[in-house]
């Protein structure tokens, strides 16, 4: 389906696992990305979320930040936290003007109901506003485990059509998966998104090292598989919270059962235990490969 590129870095095979990846950070942790540059490539995509209570300066100066750090800023859009055209517009337009964001992020936002004109992501790719702004590629979200609102058919004919919008508009569809602590779900979702004709590129979501606490509050806060089954293949067991857990297994699992079948992939990493210890590992993996 997919014809636009993002970048050629996707028309290439992957070196290793760690080729290719992106982080996701909120506005408030632009001063931690600055840190921890020095050990990150040059135009590594960072995803900037949209989350409550923040204002638009804040989310304009991260993206602003992200640039002049020399990474490649992919601001998120929250349809339902919208509250109206203009609040939308007036940040796409300010984002590509003063930060060359060339990559946007749409997701429907967790609130019931839309504060502005907008209900889901969708509404937000028909304005227009994107590509007449310039955007290239716009990311939409994947659901391996499961969609809490669609059954797992719904989900695929969603993005089966938010992917051709896209298309039609000229810009290249991405696809993000939620974080999950099991590659079986990934890669056997993989296999059925390609046969149903999707061949954009997608990024897996992965957590990065974090106390076990904390991986857990985010699995129950995002709605992720974390059964204790599930827990016991990434390497945590329930009896014991304390001390910090990595995606080691989980990204070896992935580097096992990838196939030529499950098309274009690279890694997305949500940074939980911070953007220091997540860039650190991932260099420590990337040395062993």
């Amino acid at each position: 389906m997919s014809a636009s590129m993002i970048h050629p870095n996707w028309e290439r095979p992957p070196v290793h696992m760690m080729d290719g990846y992106s982080l996701e950070i909120t506005a408030k942790d632009v001063d931690a990305l600055a840190q921890a540059s020095a050990a990150i490539l040059p135009e590594t995509p960072v995803a900037i979320t949209f989350l409550p209570g923040e204002t638009l300066e804040a989310r304009v100066d991260a993206a602003r930040q992200v640039r002049a750090l020399g990474f490649e800023p992919m601001p998120h859009f929250s349809a339902r936290r919208l509250v109206s055209g203009d609040d939308f517009e007036t940040y796409l337009a300010t984002v590509v003007r003063e930060a060359g964001v060339t990559r946007s992020f749409v997701i429907a936002g967790d609130p019931a109901e839309a504060a502005g004109p907008y209900s889901d992501s969708m509404a937000l790719i028909r304005t227009g506003a994107f590509e007449r702004a310039g955007i290239r590629a716009v990311g939409i979200g994947g659901h391996p485990e499961g969609h809490p609102n669609m059954t797992a058919e719904q989900t695929f004919e969603v993005l089966v059509a938010k992917c051709r919008e896209i298309e039609d508009r000229g810009m290249a569809p991405l696809i993000v998966t939620q974080f999950s602590f099991d590659a079986q779900p990934v890669l056997d979702w993989l296999l059925l998104l390609r046969a149903r004709g999707i061949d954009a590129p997608v990024r897996i979501g992965v957590p990065g090292p974090a106390g076990i606490k904390t991986l857990m509050r985010f699995a129950a806060r995002c709605g992720v598989g974390a059964s204790a089954a599930v827990l016991g293949k990434y390497g945590i067991s329930i009896t014991k919270l304390l001390g910090t857990a990595t995606p080691d297994r989980l990204v070896d699992a992935l580097a096992k059962g990838l196939g030529p079948d499950h098309g274009k992939v690279r890694l997305h990493f949500y940074p939980f235990g911070g953007i220091a210890k997540t860039v650190e590992w991932i260099n420590d993996y990337s040395a062993r490969q």
